[in-house]
Formats: structure tokens, C-alpha cells, sequence
């Protein structure tokens, strides 16, 4: 496994960290066999649906209610991936308590947000197809604007200013993607 840092020497965004292959070409075959196998279902966000198919471990975050519950705890074949994940990020293992699996057929993307308040870190791994994860912050008369690759089986992190300041999209793609995505529950403040 190769963990080189896809930005050099510091990030386009304060907090904003990646790895460029977190898992190898045969973890992702076997990663995205397993995302397909799950009882993915589609995305459900204020009584509209997502084109990208979904679904959580640890936690579930209802868009339509406004809130957060359990759900089944993430499966064996995921902990070690989470405890790889964690390790990127610097954070203890079980403090990645929710997983999100998403499988992004063609078509589908992901519009401008900022994870919700109730997550912390996000740490993400992208599989399948390369994307661009696009970064904007308004500023007075516009956006600032940064794009950022994510190779297959590369990982990221978004804390700090990249977590909370920033909001991320990834536009729709004509190729099949897979992605995990592990969070932090935010702390009480």
C-alpha cells in the first residue's frame, strides 16, 4: 500500500488531507463486491430521491426527520477498512462510528453540501472510477473554487476548515463509482 500525500508539501484547504491508495486494486474489487451485495437503497433527502444508491452502519442520519439514529452495527469485512481509515486520519478506531456505502451509477453525482453538525472528521475512500471532489467558499462576490482528485482507492479527510467552512460536491460522472465514507460523531459543545 502506498500512502503518499497528493499534495505535496500542504493542502489547497486547511484541513483538507488525502492519501492516494488506501487500499489495493484487489480490496477495491472485493470493497465494491461487498457495497453491491448490501441492501443499498436510493438517497432521501426532504422527500426527494438520489440518483446514488446508500446505506449506513453505526449510524443513520434522516434527512426527513432531522436527525440521527442507530442502525446495525458496521459488518466484519468493514472494520478493518475503518481501523486503515482511522489510522490515515489520526484518529482512534472506534472513534469512526458511522460508515456510509454508496454506489454512484452513471448519472449520479453529489450537490454542494457540508457533511451535518452531529458528524465530526469525514474520511473518505473513493473506488472504481478517478472523480473530482470540488471545494467552494463564498466569499464577498463569489466563491473561492478548489478541485480536488480522488484516484481510485485514494482517501481523504476533511477536518477544521475544510470540514466546516467549506461545502464539497462531486459532479455527475458517465461511469459507474463506489464510495465509504466513515465520520466522527461531532463533539458536544
Amino acid at each position: 500500500m502506498i500512502q503518499a500525500d497528493l499534495f505535496g508539501a500542504s493542502p489547497p484547504i486547511p484541513g483538507l488531507a488525502s492519501s492516494d491508495e488506501l487500499v489495493s486494486p484487489q480490496e477495491e474489487r472485493d470493497l465494491v463486491a461487498r457495497i453491491d451485495a448490501t441492501d443499498l437503497t436510493p438517497f432521501q433527502f426532504h422527500g426527494w430521491t438520489g440518483k446514488r444508491l446508500t446505506t449506513s452502519f453505526g449510524w443513520h442520519y434522516d434527512f426527513d426527520r432531522g436527525g440521527m439514529a442507530q442502525t446495525e452495527p458496521m459488518p466484519g469485512w468493514l472494520l478493518p477498512i475503518r481501523d486503515r481509515a482511522a489510522a490515515f486520519a489520526g484518529l482512534p478506531a472506534d472513534a469512526l462510528a458511522q460508515a456510509l456505502l454508496i454506489r454512484y451509477d452513471p448519472g449520479a453525482g453529489i450537490g454542494w453540501h457540508r457533511d451535518r453538525p452531529v458528524f465530526g472528521h469525514v474520511v473518505g475512500l473513493s473506488l472504481g472510477a478517478p472523480a473530482t471532489m470540488r471545494f467552494r467558499k463564498r466569499r464577498s462576490g463569489g466563491f473561492d473554487r478548489v478541485a480536488v482528485p480522488l484516484p481510485p482507492r485514494g482517501a481523504y479527510l476533511l477536518s477544521g476548515e475544510a470540514r466546516h467552512d467549506w461545502e464539497h460536491s462531486i459532479a455527475p460522472m458517465e461511469v459507474a463509482r463506489h464510495s465509504i465514507t466513515f465520520r466522527s460523531l461531532a463533539s458536544p459543545r
